[in-house]
């Protein structure tokens, strides 16, 4: 069971939650950009929330499967089309053996995820089948997905007989998510923000930032006026995590992501809050960014309750899913 990258997409990658407890050791713990689009996927396929999914930007790679699998996408909306059929985002389907998954065009936001139930047949690298391309590790052969690429399913249930020789069965349920992202970035307080002067403190909330095109997995440049410490500043190297925002020698501001260094040098003026990472990482180059300061215990009261949204739409896709294959297939 398994199956062919038939075109290759920009930069798409195999990964998982991310790889952790190895940053004293320099290795970056990658990862999902979305976490939430990432789980949600896997939920509606019923497999475990951490289960590794292909991630993938626009354009997106093409993908034939060579058995019938059930497969549900999450995050993006790159009009999916099973041959000539669209399929939803959120929405679990089948796709019958021999058929082509690929992608026509980017309706929003900049990243899909692709979960297949039972998961990826792929081995894991200190605790992770992410994709590491700096290391050269985890994921496929450490590298972003080629043409050709072959990539091994874990086993599947038998769905043949649902399909009565079509190409694409959609599931009839679907899930929300849209709660769970917003258009404003949440912030907490970085460890340097109070030596910006206090007319750059203000700018940093009020002003909007656009996302520059030299933004990548490891960090997305924003672009706006100027930001200035109070008076120049030496640091050394402190560490650095996943949502860290430094403070650039020309003014501008960087945020760390799935892809970071391990410690920087920089001012670490504020940190993105982790339920607002997913919506952040939904962003395109040369959208806009505003932030919001809330305080560290808003953060985590904010991230509990997405985290328990997340395991409430898991039990119920589960549920559905067992109910659904009860009636049909056993």
């Amino acid at each position: 069971m398994s199956i062919t990258i038939v075109k290759q997409g920009l930069a798409d990658s195999l990964q998982d939650i991310g790889r952790f407890g190895f940053q004293h050791l320099g290795i970056n713990p990658n990862g999902v950009m979305d976490a939430v689009a990432a789980q949600t996927a896997n939920a509606l396929v019923g497999n475990e929330m951490n289960e590794t999914v292909i991630e993938c930007h626009f354009p997106a790679s093409a993908f034939l499967f060579h058995h019938t699998t059930l497969v549900a996408l999450s995050g993006a909306d790159f009009k999916a089309m099973v041959n000539d059929i669209e399929v939803a985002i959120n929405t679990p389907f089948i796709i019958h053996a021999n058929n082509i998954l690929h992608f026509k065009k980017r309706k929003n936001k900049a990243r899909v995820y692709i979960a297949v139930q039972g998961g990826f047949k792929i081995e894991k690298w200190l605790n992770s089948c992410s994709t590491n391309a700096k290391a050269n590790a985890g994921g496929l052969f450490g590298r972003f997905l080629k043409k050709d690429d072959v990539l091994d399913l874990n086993d599947q249930k038998e769905y043949k007989k649902l399909l009565n020789d079509k190409d694409v069965l959609m599931m009839p349920w679907k899930v929300s998510v849209e709660k769970l992202y917003s258009t404003t970035i949440e912030v907490i307080k970085g460890n340097e923000f109070e030596l910006l002067q206090p007319s750059s403190q203000q700018k940093l909330i009020k002003q909007k930032f656009q996302i520059s095109s030299q933004s990548d997995r490891m960090g997305y440049r924003l672009k706006a006026e100027e930001l200035f410490l109070q008076k120049p500043l030496e640091m050394l190297s402190s560490a650095v995590t996943k949502g860290t925002v430094q403070l650039l020698p020309n003014g501008q501001l960087i945020v760390l992501m799935a892809d970071h260094q391990t410690t920087g040098g920089y001012p670490r003026v504020v940190h993105v809050s982790n339920d607002s990472f997913p919506s952040l990482a939904q962003m395109n180059a040369n959208d806009f960014v505003q932030f919001a300061t809330i305080s560290q215990q808003e953060a985590e009261d904010y991230f509990i309750k997405q985290q328990q949204y997340l395991h409430q739409l898991q039990i119920a896709c589960n549920f559905r899913l067992t109910e659904f294959l009860q009636q049909h297939v056993y």
